[in-house]
């Protein structure tokens, strides 16, 4: 019987060490979003539009219907030289070279 217990109280414990452990990691993730038009020729996260398929396929330097993953809130801050305000956008965009 008092195995029985103690083998109750230690998987008790370990259930409980595993969720708070997994709390604390889903909380330390930021929340990322996709920002056009900031990344490198075939350094995107993924679809880039007609003629690609997904991660590592753009064209060009900062294509405006590429994207890549940031931290939340960061995006419009990031230069791109061909987007119509100077920065990363939120969705894409039809590229203006300057």
């Amino acid at each position: 019987m008092n195995m029985t217990r103690n083998a109750f109280l230690v998987g008790l414990a370990a259930t409980a060490i595993t969720g708070i452990a997994a709390e604390a990691s889903a909380q330390s993730k930021p929340a990322r979003e996709k920002c056009f038009g900031i990344s490198l020729a075939g350094h995107n996260d993924c679809a880039a539009g007609p003629g690609t398929s997904c991660a590592g396929t753009s064209k060009v330097n900062y294509q405006g219907n590429a994207w890549k993953l940031v931290p939340k809130g960061t995006c419009t801050t990031i230069k791109s030289p061909t987007s119509p305000t100077g920065f990363g956008q939120l969705k894409e965009f039809k590229e203006v070279r300057r």
